[in-house]
């Protein structure tokens, strides 16, 4: 499984970024999808996640801003981002599970497969 994430960026406070995740696998539609991000001396921590039915997952400090989204036709999952601050520059990671139909969870350790992650920056 490849994924591949794009879209990062140099933005202002208050910008907008859309970034995409493109898989290569087979029945996409029937796993869990997530973002992660990770700053500098910083652990990786998540963001959101689209499970494979549809539900909606958000870090509290990315509710109301941020919305994931998915596209079953395209392979692909979103993560528009509204109102950026500069504490959320990071890389962002998407990821998926190895299995299907799993019950989502927020927790990095749980995702078996990771892109090679993109780059935010957000000046203020």
């Amino acid at each position: 499984v490849q994924l591949q994430a794009s879209g990062g960026g140099l933005v202002q406070a208050g910008d907008s970024l859309r970034l995409s995740c493109a898989a290569s696998r087979r029945a996409f539609s029937t796993y869990d999808m997530g973002w992660f991000r990770q700053a500098p001396g910083k652990e990786r921590e998540f963001v959101a996640a689209i499970s494979w039915s549809g539900s909606l997952f958000y870090a509290d400090s990315v509710k109301g801003r941020f919305t994931i989204s998915r596209d079953n036709a395209k392979n692909t999952v979103y993560l528009q981002m509204n109102s950026l601050k500069p504490e959320d520059t990071a890389v962002y990671y998407c990821a998926t599970r190895m299995e299907m139909w799993t019950i989502t969870t927020t927790t990095p350790g749980a995702y078996d497969y990771w892109g090679q992650g993109t780059l935010v920056t957000v000046s203020s």
